[in-house]
């Protein structure tokens, strides 16, 4: 019997020690992503006011994306500019020296600061790369608010409050905010890392709770979901085949509805089924919508 006791106890000990073990060692690997971000950051140079009161050197930096082109190949900048400005209905929110607007993501962390967007992810959302020893133009943006985390294929993204943010490869125009409210997670970015317009943005409810992004939707050219319907589904923006006729919809989780063809003009995020659109003031308005 006290065999069996001191066999438990030790047993006990060991599992103890391992537990320990496995939090310290998290805890170094936090402390080392830490440190490495730190001194990423020290190497970097800041400037304040924008790009071209610094005098950089045209189609360098964050300028050489221009209009009409997606953002959609990750690439590290010489430097990048962070403005504070408007873009849409979000004010303030951060946008780069091209005047795009630039996003954070809730499925990242900002405290340690992490990136859990990579691959096709970051095709679709490039995030926001400066190269060692780059340089960071702020303009309306605290220089205490920005850093830099390490990604995992060693690239510095540049944060805002910690948060690590992005380009939308759908904005093709300086002032879009098509990004805004993507699956329920993607946000323009304040000045301070916060997200931009999230009151304004909050889902209009016709289901319980927060759903997940709807890969399908039913419009119904008449309220209490009637016919006739159109069906769309897949993923990314989708313009509807007749346009500006649902009065209801129904989905399974969260989308955005659009008032103009190509996710573009006045936009909101619903989720489940919406059986008179006129109590959101979408009746005969929507003529596209971002699904996935």
């Amino acid at each position: 019997m006290i065999r069996n006791r001191f066999a438990a106890i030790a047993a006990t000990t060991a599992a103890a020690a391992l537990l320990l073990t496995a939090c310290n060692a998290a805890g170094d690997a936090a402390s080392a992503a830490r440190e490495g971000a730190g001194s990423a950051l020290q190497s970097l140079n800041f400037g304040s006011g924008t790009a071209k009161q610094n005098n950089a050197a045209p189609g360098t930096g964050d300028w050489a994306t221009g209009p009409g082109k997606p953002a959609s190949k990750p690439a590290a900048k010489k430097w990048v500019q962070l403005s504070a400005s408007s873009a849409g209905d979000l004010d303030p929110v951060v946008v780069n020296g091209a005047g795009f607007t630039l996003y954070r993501f809730d499925k990242d962390t900002a405290d340690p600061s992490r990136s859990n967007c990579s691959g096709e992810c970051a095709t679709t959302w490039p995030p926001v790369l400066v190269a060692p020893g780059g340089k960071i133009f702020v303009d309306g943006v605290a220089k205490s608010d920005v850093g830099v985390v390490k990604r995992d294929d060693g690239n510095l993204q540049v944060t805002i409050g910690g948060w690590p943010v992005y380009r939308f490869s759908k904005d093709l125009e300086p002032g879009d905010t098509n990004g805004q409210g993507v699956g329920g997670t993607w946000f323009g970015v304040t000045p301070d890392g916060q997200k931009a317009g999230a009151a304004a943005e909050e889902p209009e409810q016709g289901g319980g709770g927060t759903q997940a992004p709807a890969s399908s939707v039913t419009l119904s050219d008449e309220t209490n979901f009637g016919d006739p319907s159109e069906g769309l589904a897949g993923s990314g923006c989708q313009n509807v085949g007749r346009d500006d006729s649902a009065s209801s919809l129904q989905a399974s989780g969260a989308l955005k509805i659009w008032s103009e063809k190509d996710c573009k003009g006045e936009s909101k995020v619903v989720q489940g089924n919406i059986a008179d659109l006129s109590s959101i003031g979408f009746d005969d308005r929507i003529s596209s919508v971002f699904l996935g």
